[in-house]
């Protein structure tokens, strides 16, 4: 092939690559003495990585495989390209659908792109909104050609209300956009008595409902976070994905945490997941929860969160005489018992010596050890998670999206916005495993044999199991029946002293079944370091059976509901209006009688569109909701039976609102306080961009970023009263 220039055929190989999915380089360029020039594009894993570290056992990502796959091109004395030579075979996986992730030149896309980039560059967002941005650009994520870490600047996101009016028609709106772009979305309305207000709200996209079928087998449900003005509680169901990510499997807003209430929502989502209830379900202590699993889920191993438990301690015993004492034993009798047995003779011990035995909560948690202390469930696959604190981290899903003062007509767009963020995060997660590759710590066949398999996060997980069996001493002990038990000693490290602590291995030659009594496999789905070290012993360090590689860990399963696009359909139409006119604006308009036109025209338009009889809006087909239900009314509050609202956990904004609030006030008083000369020269409130750089209050300066306020002075009482009405529907 020829091209005109170095730079075509540079763009047409470029273009090649991102199809297929690998990144492109140029390896080399030199003249000849024809006074030709030869130059080289290449894959980017070309070549060997050489490391500089003087470290020799740093672990390091690498791309380079030595891969050969290039183009040779040679550049004629008159300026034409002609390829001389082009290797097509790559020596690695290629990433058909990861294409975009590999920047193939230093542009960030269309010119109107990097316009919108550098407009949003004056008034600082939050990254996870300047890339919502750009995907309604690009039309979807799938089309960028930048990563997060490519948008530096922070913008407020204008919020584009599109739900309709009251916070009710909102969720009917959003229900029915949801289940208009892909009918597997599932939704579901709980009506109060009268039929009038809406009690409970669940809702479970169909990307959701696809990866349940992957990462369902544990989630965690957590209902202490409040978002919005009626304050009902969000209560995420959570589950953990390839990487180690918190993956949402559901989402609810209820009104209270009775046991109908959960039984109504329980019995909702396994309806949405076609009936196939999770092998474990980790949840806040709470006898209501434990009826309604009871209730739906009856083979389902119900664990309590043991941080929450833990976290009760001051509460429950902070007035006893003894209480760092007893704290202190408490945590070694829960953490480092290593059988049932060890556990109960260290929890009576504990009793009887401070006499603790009229305790009823000490004597409710003894009653239920099954559900919390670990000794009693690391025999259960749990995917690793061993408190709520995942549910608890989905605040960050929504943190910058949505605050306590946020309505739901707000909170049910910011939510689709936030999950598209997420699942940006975990498709440049799945790329960073496709692409990279972390060194080995050892040069044990089984060590290659998980970094092939395991994504990155993972496989970082199994590296700690390798390093650490260098702290391990293994002997073995005796053969019983067709299994040898192994005794391995590990020093380790209690509370600042070292301690050795002795583990069994069980080893089948014939199955080549092993079982620990860490049980960290059956726990977390990775092979412990004891395991590890009896491998070596017996010199079976080449490879594992494939039973001990879990699908769930590995990086190149396909899993369908990754193919599931969230929607930007109606983003795409004001983006097709916006290039048109874009175009308009930006050549065609060359005087003021060309503005005066345009403007005129547009005024005209408006006036059309305004007087069009709006489209229809879907019937309200939903299920849930009766038939005879003709009007609907706002959420009612609710009376919670948890945390109180102001002790429950609140955004970031919030909380810098608050400290803000409060300075700003201990600074009026002493303004007052002044002499009258102090008076008249007032007091010098910050500017709405002051404010954004002193307190990152980027996502509360938007409510103030109309032209008519943003260049004011606004001080901190009524920026929130301003917040306060944008958030009202009926300000």
């Amino acid at each position: 092939m020829t091209f005109s220039s170095e730079e075509e055929v540079t763009r047409y190989y470029m273009n090649y690559a991102k199809n297929v999915g690998f990144g492109v380089g140029k390896i080399s360029s030199k003249n000849g003495d024809d006074g030709k020039k030869y130059f080289t594009l290449a894959c980017n894993c070309a070549r060997r990585y050489v490391s500089t570290s003087k470290n020799p056992s740093k672990q390091y990502l690498t791309s380079k495989t030595q891969c050969r796959a290039r183009l040779n091109a040679c550049m004629a004395l008159d300026g034409t390209i002609t390829v001389s030579r082009v290797v097509l075979e790559h020596n690695h996986e290629l990433g058909f659908a990861k294409g975009r992730y590999f920047r193939l030149d230093e542009s960030l896309g269309p010119p109107r792109l990097e316009r919108n980039l550098e407009l949003n560059d004056q008034v600082a967002n939050s990254v996870g909104k300047n890339l919502q941005s750009v995907a309604g650009e690009m039309n979807g994520f799938e089309n960028l050609t930048l990563a997060e870490k490519d948008c530096r600047n922070h913008v407020p996101k204008v919020r584009r209300l599109r739900l309709g009016r009251g916070d009710v028609d909102a969720i009917h709106s959003f229900f029915h956009r949801m289940q208009k772009q892909n009918s597997q979305f599932y939704c579901a309305m709980d009506m109060d008595d009268k039929g009038i207000n809406i009690q409970n709200l669940f809702w479970a996209d169909a990307r959701c409902r696809a990866a349940y079928e992957y990462f369902g087998e544990v989630i965690t449900f957590d209902t202490t976070y409040s978002i919005n003005k009626y304050d009902l509680p969000l209560t995420p169901f959570v589950g953990v994905n390839h990487h180690g990510q918190s993956i949402l499997l559901g989402c609810a807003i209820l009104s209270n945490m009775d046991t109908k209430t959960l039984t109504w929502l329980f019995t909702r989502w396994l309806e949405c997941m076609h009936g196939h209830a999770p092998n474990g379900i980790i949840t806040n202590e709470d006898s209501a929860m434990k009826s309604a699993i009871q209730d739906v889920f009856p083979k389902a191993r119900h664990r309590w969160c043991l941080w929450h438990i833990m976290k009760k301690l001051p509460e429950m015993l902070g007035k006893h005489s003894c209480y760092e004492s007893i704290k202190t034993l408490l945590y070694g009798v829960v953490y480092d018992s290593l059988s049932k047995s060890d556990f109960m003779e260290s929890w009576g011990n504990m009793i009887e010596h401070y006499k603790l035995h009229d305790n009823e909560w000490l004597k409710g948690l003894f009653d239920e050890r099954h559900r919390w202390v670990p000794v009693y469930v690391k025999e259960t696959f749990w995917a690793g998670m061993s408190t709520t604190q995942r549910s608890e981290s989905i605040d960050s899903y929504f943190d910058g999206y949505v605050n306590s003062k946020t309505t739901l007509k707000l909170f049910v767009e910011q939510y689709d916005n936030a999950l598209n963020d997420k699942i940006e995060k975990e498709s440049m997660a799945d790329f960073d495993s496709f692409n990279t590759t972390i060194t080995c710590a050892s040069h044990f066949g089984f060590e290659i044999q998980f970094q092939k398999a395991f994504t990155n996060a993972k496989f970082i997980e199994f590296q700690v199991e390798v390093s650490s069996m260098m702290y391990c001493n293994t002997s073995f002990e005796r053969l019983e029946d067709s299994n040898s038990i192994f005794s391995v000693t590990e020093n380790r490290k209690v509370n600042e002293k070292i301690k050795d602590v002795v583990f069994k291995v069980s080893f089948n030659e014939k199955d080549f079944k092993l079982r620990c009594t860490c049980c960290l496999f059956e726990f977390k789905g990775i092979l412990c370091r004891h395991i590890l070290c009896v491998l070596k012993l017996i010199g079976k360090t080449d490879s594992v059976p494939p039973y001990y590689i879990l699908p769930r860990w590995m990086k190149y399963v396909k899993r369908r509901y990754t193919l599931i696009k969230r929607g930007f359909e109606e983003l795409q139409r004001v983006n097709i209006a916006c290039d048109a006119f874009y175009e308009v604006a930006s050549t065609m308009i060359n005087s003021e009688d060309d503005l005066v036109k345009v403007m005129n025209w547009i005024k005209d338009l408006k006036n059309v569109l305004t007087c069009k009889e709006p489209s229809s809006r879907i019937a309200h087909d939903l299920s849930s909701i009766p038939n005879h239900v003709t009007r609907m009314l706002d959420p009612t509050g609710t009376q919670s039976n948890g945390f109180p609202p102001l002790k429950r956990k609140t955004s970031n904004i919030d909380q810098i609102l608050k400290k803000k609030l409060a300075r700003n006030k201990t600074q009026k008083n002493n303004q007052e306080n002044k002499n009258d000369q102090s008076q008249e020269e007032g007091l010098c409130t910050p500017t709405v961009q002051e404010i954004d750089d002193e307190e990152h209050l980027g996502d509360v300066g938007q409510v103030l970023c109309c032209p008519q306020i943003i260049n004011q002075n606004v001080s901190c009482s009524e920026l929130l009263q301003a917040q306060h009405h944008m958030n009202d529907p009926s300000s």
